[in-house]
């Protein structure tokens, strides 16, 4: 099977991937931090309410579990800061924890993202922890974990790393188990720099690992965006005993998950099923008590993610917050969806070029698993497009 795409030619498709449903990993916690499915007939244009369509957006948290991983829900994949405004975020919420029993305990199948952007005009540190506060006992009540997102009017607002931990400090107590934090670089989102009081790295982990240490016993870990491997590997070695690190690393996470980190990634929403069975490998490579087949799984490991690398690189390239749409497209070819459609029109942030070069990483990867399916919708949104 072959489709012209334009900036890619004539593209023959691989043989197709049959990937099983699996059991969560037992050696790493795996997120997914998962997008939400626009209603296709809803008014999503930008600046308009988020329409959201549930059974879809339901449906995918479902495809999730099915392979074995958590949901990380109402993050920033979900158009957090981007369209999803806090009455559809508080539905989603509700939503996604009452699916989640079906499967298991919510408070561990699904983490969602408390925040402050319902309030855009908290203007100083009483307001802002105010703010989280609501939005933590929204999570709570509806039974999930919580993370701890980063706060736009926190960076806008704190002096310095003081202000931070004093707004935290607060938070934690608020917790009635222990959080994630999250802390998300201005890659993924500008108007967080200088986040944890400093805009130089090595000061701004100073007062995070200072935070994390004070409060161990409240944080189950710490998810960091910044995509630096060597950074990540440091910050992990330095965090309090039981604290986790979840890497959110879209570059680097075969490296770093096989090094030791945990998972909460917005690529695993588009991978899901070569991630799955990555961490099933994992796990027989890191029990295995002879080497010579602890290093065939291994290599077993590397050779499932390695064409998920530049399939991820690809999709969260410069300007890097709009990966969302590169996500939610490879939903649409892969049939979880039936529109290429965004909250907030996103769907048009990335070039017809850019998504050409997604769909032939996507099937290199062995991730088109309908590849009749994928090449048809290709070529309709080819075709609309004039081509």
């Amino acid at each position: 099977m072959r489709i012209d795409l334009p900036g890619v030619g004539a593209y023959p498709l691989r043989e197709p991937v049959t990937w099983p449903a699996a059991e969560p990993a037992a050696s790493r916690i795996a997120f997914a931090a998962a997008h939400v499915v626009a209603d296709p007939l809803g008014d999503n244009t930008p600046g308009s309410p988020a329409a959201v369509d549930w059974d879809a957006t339901l449906r995918f948290r479902r495809h999730l579990w099915s392979h074995g991983l958590r949901v990380a829900d109402a993050m920033d994949t979900a158009q957090r800061n981007m369209g999803l405004d806090w009455a559809a975020t508080k539905e989603l919420i509700r939503r996604s924890a009452a699916e989640a029993r079906a499967y298991g305990d919510p408070a561990t199948l699904v983490a969602c993202g408390a925040g402050t952007d319902h309030a855009p005009g908290a203007d100083d540190l009483d307001a802002i922890t105010a703010a989280y506060g609501e939005q933590i006992e929204t999570v709570q009540a509806a039974g999930a974990g919580v993370i701890i997102m980063a706060s736009r009017q926190l960076a806008r607002v704190a002096s310095g790393p003081a202000d931070y931990h004093r707004v935290y400090g607060k938070l934690f107590g608020l917790a009635d188990r222990p959080v994630i934090l999250h802390w998300l670089g201005e890659m993924f989102d500008p108007q967080l720099a200088g986040y944890w009081g400093s805009r130089d790295v090595a000061a701004a982990t100073e007062s995070f690992l200072e935070l994390v240490h004070a409060h161990a016993a409240t944080v189950d870990g710490v998810k960091v965006s910044l995509l630096d491997e060597e950074h990540e590997v440091r910050l992990r070695a330095a965090l309090p005993e039981g604290v986790k690190l979840y890497t959110g690393d879209d570059f680097n996470y075969p490296s770093l998950i096989r090094s030791g980190s945990h998972a909460l990634l917005g690529i695993f929403d588009a991978i899901a099923p070569a991630a799955a069975a990555a961490l099933q490998v994992l796990d027989a490579a890191e029990a295995a008590d002879d080497e010579a087949e602890r290093e065939r799984l291994m290599a077993s490991y590397e050779e499932i993610l390695a064409p998920t690398v530049p399939l991820s690189r690809k999709i969260f390239e410069t300007p890097t917050y709009h990966y969302k749409t590169g996500i939610v497209f490879l939903a649409w070819l892969n049939g979880h969806q039936d529109a290429f459609a965004m909250v907030n029109g996103a769907q048009s942030a990335r070039s017809l070029l850019h998504l050409s070069e997604v769909f032939a990483l996507a099937d290199q990867a062995g991730l088109l698993t309908d590849q009749e399916l994928a090449v048809r919708r290709m070529k309709a949104l080819l075709e609309v497009n004039g081509l």
